[in-house]
């Protein structure tokens, strides 16, 4: 009986040493996850020496993927391997889509989003930088479609299509309450829709009117009308207490601004990527 206890009492003695030992690594685990979860995004990026950069294939001019060589190409990479730099940090791409951008920076799968807009609703949940550049509104009309100001468009007999929930949809609530507006899918569904005849006008920034236009222009002529309005496009980055990214970012921005840089990296990729020379820019609109 004695030896019995005795082997009853070592296995006891066993099974909660293995449970001592597995609690305390599941602590240990669950203390490493909470430090690299509280880790900021300038520190994670000092730490590694990298920038992790979310790019949308087929965006152009913001992004373009070269499917032979996987090279990404467009103003985001341009700015983000200028940024990087400026970090000391090689510049990794995470494919994402303009959907799911945000939520991929919320999860901390990349630390930054070149060509988001900061509307109301994003700024809740993520960060931005300052202002990148202003993206102008333009309206894309049918052909025989005189030039209007937005208060003229803003008529019961104009026919204007706009991509639902986007920011064209945004200023055409505020500025054409009075205009017939169609709301469809996507840009591209709203575009078919002005090439059918179905619609007079389609709201669209001049860095996607430009393309539009330089592709397809039989479909009508590009207005700005009066008075101007912009759309502000910055960087996206994660909402964090940590300011120490937002500072680094606006700091190098600041400098690129100041050199003309960002002006320059867009009107290249422009006309290297949509075949949209700088002449075809009004004198009025500025980056």
């Amino acid at each position: 009986m004695a030896s019995f206890l005795l082997g009853v009492n070592v296995l006891t003695k066993r099974i909660l040493f293995r449970a001592l030992v597995a609690v305390t690594t599941v602590c240990a685990l669950g203390s490493a996850f909470a430090q690299e979860s509280a880790e900021s995004s300038l520190a994670r990026v000092q730490r590694t020496k990298v920038l992790r950069v979310g790019a949308v294939a087929g965006a152009i001019p913001y992004f373009a993927k070269d499917i032979t060589t996987g090279k990404w190409e467009g103003f985001g990479p341009d700015f983000a391997e200028s940024l990087g730099q400026k970090l000391g940090a090689k510049v990794e791409y995470v494919e994402t889509t303009w959907g799911n951008a945000v939520l991929d920076l919320q999860s901390n799968k990349i630390d930054a989003m070149f060509g988001m807009a900061p509307t109301p609703a994003r700024k809740e949940v993520v960060g931005f930088s300052d202002t990148l550049f202003d993206n102008t509104y333009t309206v894309v009309c049918k052909k025989g479609i005189p030039q209007k100001t937005w208060e003229q468009l803003n008529s019961p007999d104009m026919k204007i299509v706009v991509d639902v929930g986007s920011s064209h949809d945004q200023l055409a609530t505020r500025v054409l309450p009075k205009a017939d507006v169609s709301r469809l899918e996507n840009s591209g569904a709203a575009t078919m829709s002005l090439q059918a005849g179905r619609s007079d006008c389609q709201v669209l920034v001049i860095l996607l009117a430009q393309p539009l236009l330089a592709k397809r222009g039989s479909i009508g002529t590009m207005y700005i009308p009066q008075p101007v309005y912009t759309a502000p496009v910055s960087i996206g980055l994660r909402k964090e207490t940590d300011t120490g990214m937002q500072k680094a970012v606006n700091a190098w921005l600041a400098d690129v601004r100041a050199k003309g840089e960002v002006r320059s990296v867009i009107l290249k990729n422009m006309e290297k990527l949509a075949g949209v020379p700088a002449s075809a820019f009004p004198p009025e609109i500025k980056f």
